[in-house]
């Protein structure tokens, strides 16, 4: 590095600003990786087309939280039949990242509509049929993952300007 530039190899302000945006970069891959999400979801609500899908079966998962607390997501497996193919779904919601629920009571009501065996309606993109989902509803989870990236980057911005 050029003395002029303020960095130095080796240096803790170098470290540190290094650190800084690290983070700003990571914020930004996860608030980029959420608006991506919450768009495709969308696209894939509006693009779907249904098929008869067959529970075969339902659960709640406990997620544990970083801050100690536990959260419950709810689980569904489901076969169906695509232009002559076969396909297992587990998706609830066409978004990768999806909702949790503070009790498993709410979790689980998510699912009451659906029955082991029972026949329902699931939907499927043309383009990727083996990504179908139950519920012809956008979540906002994606959004909420887009929000902390966000926070990341302005606080990782904040920091490096104090820093300057």
């Amino acid at each position: 590095m050029s003395p002029e530039s303020g960095l130095s190899i080796g240096s803790t302000g170098s470290d540190s600003a290094r650190g800084v945006l690290l983070m700003i970069s990571i914020g930004l891959a996860l608030a980029g990786y959420g608006g991506y999400d919450y768009v495709q979801q969308s696209d894939a609500i509006s693009n779907a087309v249904t098929v008869n899908a067959t529970v075969t079966e339902t659960g709640v998962d406990t997620v544990s939280q970083r801050r100690g607390g536990v959260e419950y997501k709810p689980t569904v497996t489901f076969t169906y039949r695509y232009e002559g193919e076969s396909y297992t779904g587990t998706k609830v919601y066409p978004a990768s990242v999806t909702p949790n629920y503070e009790t498993k009571s709410k979790a689980q009501a998510v699912l009451d509509d659906y029955e082991i065996n029972e026949t329902v309606t699931a939907y499927v993109s043309r383009s990727s049929p083996g990504n179908a989902f139950l519920k012809e509803k956008t979540s906002n989870a994606p959004l909420k993952f887009a929000g902390i990236g966000l926070l990341i980057v302005l606080l990782s911005s904040a920091k490096f300007i104090r820093s300057g």
